[in-house]
C-alpha cells in the first residue's frame, strides 16, 4: 500500500531537532554572493565587443560561474518561498523572490500556485502540472515539445542539448498561458491544468512586467551589443537553466503516477558530490524536500538518515549517473499509473521506479500482461 506524506511526517517530525524548522536567513548571504558574481560577469561582458576574437573563450569560465548563479537564484528562491529561509512573508522576501526568479521568467505568484500548492499537494498524480503527459492526451504543441526536449529513449541528442537550456522556458510559458488565458482550467496543452484567483492573475501580470524590466535593464547595460548579449546574457541563462533542468528532470519523471501522495514512491533523491549539494542548497535531496517542504535544507541529510533507518530500502535514492541513464532508456508518456510508453504508444515498459515496492511491482506486472 502507498503511504501518505502525512504519515511519514507524523513519525519522523518528532525525531528532528527544533532548529531544523527554524529560519535560515544566512542563505540570503549566499544569494547575495551569487548576485555579486552575476553582476561582476555582466560588468566584464559589457566590454566583450572590444576584445580580440581569439580571446573571447577566456570569458567562458565566467559564463559558467554566472550560469551556476542563475541556478542558485532558482533554488534559493525555492527555499525562500517555502518558508525555510524567512518564516514570515514580508516585502523583503517577496522582492528577493521576484528578483531571484526573474532570470527564470517565473512570477512569484505563479510559482506559489504552481509549485507550492498544486505540485506539492498532488505530486505525480493526474492533477500535477509537472508530471509526464498521458499517452491518451491530445498531441498538442506542449506535448510535442516535451517529447522533443525531455530525456527519453526516443530523444534526439541535439534536441536534448538544446532543450536542456530552453525546456524550462517552454514549461513556464505553457503554464502561464494556461492560467492567464484559460481561466476555466480547460487548457489541453499542459499535462494538468489548474486555476488561480483573479487577484493572483492580476499580480502575475504585474510581476511579468517587472521581470521584463529586469531583462531589458540587463540588455540596456550590455548596450545591445551582439557578443556581450550572446556571451553575457543568453549563455549564462542557458547554462543555468540546463543545470536546473538536470535536477528537475530526475525528480519525478521515472516514477509512477500515484493517487496517494507518497514521496518515497513518486520522488527521487540523488547522490551528488558534496560540492554541488553545498552550492545548490541540497536540492538533490528531493524526496526529503517533499516530506518536509519548510525544513531548513541543511537538515535534509538527517531526514535521509531517518528514512533509511525507519524505511530501509524504500526510497528512490540514485546516483546522478544512474538517474540520468534511467531517463535516457525509458519513454516519457504514461499509459496507466505504472507504465511508460513512447510518443506514438509503442515500446511500453514498466516504470523503473520504485524498485522494491511489492504492491507497485505487482501492479507493473499486471499492467504489462
Amino acid at each position: 500500500m502507498l503511504t501518505a506524506q502525512s504519515e511519514y511526517v507524523k513519525k519522523l517530525r518528532p525525531l528532528l531537532p527544533p532548529e531544523a524548522f527554524q529560519a535560515a536567513p544566512k542563505k540570503l548571504v549566499i544569494l547575495g554572493l551569487n548576485l555579486g558574481i552575476y553582476v561582476a560577469g555582466l560588468t566584464i561582458a559589457r566590454h566583450l565587443h572590444q576584445w580580440p576574437g581569439q580571446w573571447l573563450w577566456l570569458f567562458l569560465p565566467m559564463a559558467l560561474l554566472m550560469g551556476n548563479s542563475v541556478t542558485v537564484f532558482l533554488f534559493g528562491s525555492h527555499d525562500l518561498m517555502h518558508g525555510s529561509v524567512l518564516k514570515k512573508r514580508s516585502k523583503i522576501s517577496y522582492l528577493i523572490s521576484l528578483l531571484g526568479l526573474s532570470l527564470w521568467w517565473m512570477p512569484p505568484s505563479q510559482w506559489r500556485s504552481l509549485h507550492n500548492q498544486v505540485h506539492h499537494n498532488n505530486t505525480n498524480s493526474l492533477r500535477d502540472p509537472d508530471r509526464n503527459y498521458l499517452h491518451e492526451q491530445p498531441k498538442t504543441w506542449g506535448k510535442w515539445i516535451h517529447h522533443l526536449f525531455a530525456p527519453s529513449g526516443e530523444v534526439n541528442t541535439l534536441w536534448l542539448i538544446f532543450g536542456m537550456g530552453t525546456a524550462w522556458g517552454v514549461h513556464n510559458f505553457r503554464n502561464l498561458i494556461s492560467v492567464l488565458f484559460f481561466t476555466g482550467g480547460n487548457a489541453d496543452f499542459v499535462p494538468a491544468a489548474f486555476t488561480i484567483k483573479a487577484q493572483d492573475r492580476q499580480r502575475i501580470w504585474l510581476e511579468l512586467a517587472a521581470i521584463v524590466a529586469v531583462h531589458l535593464s540587463i540588455l540596456f547595460y550590455l548596450q545591445f551589443q551582439l557578443i556581450p548579449v550572446i556571451l553575457g546574457y543568453f549563455l549564462p541563462i542557458f547554462l543555468g537553466h540546463a543545470m536546473g533542468m538536470f535536477y528537475i528532470y530526475t525528480n519525478h519523471l521515472a516514477c509512477p503516477m500515484t493517487d496517494i501522495n507518497d514521496p518515497l514512491v513518486n520522488s527521487v533523491s540523488l547522490r551528488m558530490p558534496k560540492l554541488f549539494d553545498c552550492l545548490h542548497f541540497n536540492f538533490s535531496y528531493h524526496t526529503e524536500h517533499h516530506l518536509f517542504p519548510d525544513v531548513n535544507s541543511d537538515y535534509y541529510p538527517l531526514v535521509q538518515d531517518l528514512l533509511q533507518t525507519h524505511y530501509p530500502g524504500q526510497m528512490n535514492l540514485l546516483t546522478a549517473k544512474e538517474a540520468w541513464q534511467m531517463l535516457l532508456k525509458t519513454p516519457r508518456h504514461y499509459q496507466g499509473e505504472t507504465t511508460l510508453v513512447g510518443y506514438n504508444g509503442g515500446e511500453a515498459i514498466a516504470c523503473p521506479l520504485p524498485k522494491n515496492h511489492p504492491d507497485l511491482t505487482q501492479a507493473k506486472v499486471t499492467t504489462l500482461v
